[in-house]
This record gives C-alpha cells, sequence and structure tokens, in this order.
C-alpha cells in the first residue's frame, strides 16, 4: 500500500512539473521583454537558479542530517545530467544555436569551475590524505560564483543597451505571477518526485551514493529538464542554454558551497574518480560541440550525449 501511495504521488508530481514549468517559460520569456534584456540573461539568473532550487534545498538537508554523500551525489549528478541528458535531449527536440559570446565567455567558465570541483575532491590522487570539500573551498567557490555575477552585470547593461524594442505578450506584473507560479509549480511538483521515487528505491534496497547519483540526482534536475522541453518547443534556445549553463555553475559554487560554509567539511566517502571524470568531460565535450559547423549542437550530437548519459548510469547501476 505504501508503494501504491508513493506512486501516486509520483504522477501528481510529474503534473505538477510540467504545467509549471509551461507556465513558468512564459513567464520568463515576457520578463525579459518587459525589462529589455536578453533571454540569455533570464536563462543564466531566472530560470537557471529558480530550477536548481530543490538541488539547494536537498543540499542543505542532506549536509544538515550528515548525509555528505547525498549532496555531493546531488550536485555532481545533477551538473552530468542537465548536460547529458537535457541539454541532449533538448538538441534532438530542435538543434540549439550557441552564440559566440556563449562560447567565448559562458561556457569556459562553466568548464572551469567543473574542473575545479573535481580537482578539490581528488585530495587522495594529487596530494594525500582523506578527500574534503573544507570551508576554505567553499570560499574559493563562492569567489567564482561572485566572479559570474559580476559577469552577469556587465551581461545585463550590455543586453539593455542592445535591445529592440517590441511589445510584450504579458504585461510585468503578470509575467512575474507567471513566473512565481510556475516555480511554485516545478518546486513542489520535484520535492514529491523526489520523495516518492527515493522511498520505493529504498524498499528496493538500493545504496545511498547510487540513490543521490540516479534518483536525486534526476530528480532535482526535473525543473531544468521540463522547463527545457518546454522552451526547446516554443524555439525559446536562449532560455534552454542559459538554464544548463548557470544551473550548473549554481549547483556547484552555491548548491555545495552554501552548505559547506553553514555546516563544515564534507567528506567524498565513497565517489569514484569516474563520477568527477564524467563531470568535466560533460562540460569538455558541450563545449567541443559547440564549435561545430554553424555553431550548432545538432540531433546527432544531442543523441550522443543521450547515450553517453545511458551508458554511465548503467556503468554505476552494474558497479
Amino acid at each position: 500500500m505504501h508503494i501504491v501511495f508513493s506512486i501516486a504521488l509520483l504522477v501528481l508530481g510529474f503534473v505538477l512539473l510540467i504545467k509549471g514549468a509551461d507556465v513558468f517559460v512564459d513567464g520568463a520569456s515576457t520578463t525579459a521583454e518587459n525589462f529589455k534584456v536578453s533571454k540569455m540573461l533570464i536563462g543564466l539568473t531566472i530560470i537557471a537558479f529558480g530550477t536548481s532550487a530543490p538541488e539547494f534545498a536537498v543540499s542543505m538537508s542532506a549536509l544538515a542530517s550528515g548525509s555528505s554523500d547525498m549532496v555531493l551525489g546531488n550536485v555532481i549528478g545533477s551538473c552530468i545530467t542537465n548536460i547529458l541528458l537535457i541539454l541532449g535531449v533538448a538538441a534532438i527536440i530542435r538543434p540549439i544555436k550557441i552564440k559566440d559570446n556563449t562560447i567565448k565567455k559562458e561556457l569556459p567558465l562553466c568548464m572551469l569551475i567543473s574542473a575545479l570541483l573535481a580537482v578539490l575532491l581528488l585530495d587522495n590522487v594529487i596530494g594525500s590524505g582523506d578527500n574534503l570539500v573544507t570551508r576554505a573551498d567553499a570560499i574559493v567557490m563562492l569567489l567564482f560564483f561572485a566572479v559570474f555575477l559580476y559577469y552577469l552585470i556587465t551581461l545585463a547593461k550590455q543586453s539593455k543597451e542592445n535591445k529592440e524594442t517590441s511589445k510584450p505578450k504579458y504585461g510585468l506584473m503578470r509575467s512575474i505571477i507567471f513566473v512565481v507560479l510556475g516555480l511554485a509549480g516545478i518546486v513542489v511538483g520535484s520535492e514529491l518526485v523526489v520523495n516518492s521515487a527515493t522511498d520505493i528505491a529504498e524498499a528496493v534496497g538500493l545504496s545511498e551514493r547510487v540513490i543521490a547519483l540516479t534518483i536525486i540526482a534526476f530528480g532535482t534536475s526535473l525543473p531544468e529538464l521540463v522547463t527545457t522541453i518546454v522552451a526547446s518547443k516554443k524555439g525559446e534556445q536562449e532560455l534552454v542554454v542559459g538554464n544548463i549553463i548557470g544551473s550548473n555553475i549554481f549547483n556547484i559554487c552555491v548548491v555545495l558551497a552554501v552548505p559547506v560554509l553553514i555546516f563544515g567539511t564534507v567528506a567524498a566517502v565513497s565517489f569514484s574518480v569516474l563520477d568527477l571524470v564524467m563531470l568535466v568531460f560533460s562540460a569538455v565535450l558541450l563545449f567541443a560541440f559547440s564549435f561545430t559547423t554553424k555553431r550548432v549542437i545538432n540531433r546527432a550530437e544531442g543523441a550522443v550525449l543521450v547515450l553517453l548519459f545511458c551508458a554511465y548510469y548503467a556503468a554505476i547501476l552494474i558497479a
């Protein structure tokens, strides 16, 4: 009976996610038009930070209860899922045009921050002692986030100067209401999905690492997944790319760093080098695909990303 109830909550969560994402994308798009800023900027901020709210809530709760593996699995798994699965699916639905500014600035920063986390978690490989993320490491990640915020401020100024005047579909107040209501549906829906899926997984007997890297990571990435699919179908390509890049940077620099700064050192007990290799490799592969013909991530490349995602998670489940 408990499993049946969990499945029912799972279905309800997916319904809230899908409808919430639809409203959220419309609201975010028209908010950009009302403020006369680029949709890429909205994707990098409102959408990226908003859809990362579940990851932040899970990390705070997990670290407060001493589940360090859950925190790291949540962040690493979500970043990998965002690029390989979510962006891959979006590219299959509709090829994604990558702007030169994104290739020159935003993607390199995403790669750099991913590599930073990998280095911080490889103490026993490149140095000595246990693999730890300390408060000092958290401060370094937050400093990188400060650089990212500075970049966003300059981007906002540039986009306002270059933005062409056009009449928004909705007024500012209605757009903001759509953003708030859509985000509420996304967060509540993802919470239901994660909790119910975790209950089912624990009943089956999966380990904490596997649950963190798969169900929790995928579940907390559902806002990005559903939002990206809806945005891709609507042709909002800037929102798609901005959402993924902004979410990954936010996940590493805030979702991981802030809880560590508050609660103290996190030990990477059961994570393998493969997890960190995939974290960095997925960011590098996205950057490489962005240099292909006409700066487009096409359907074939999207399929490669999805297949790589499936292979990685198959390896996790088999190990």
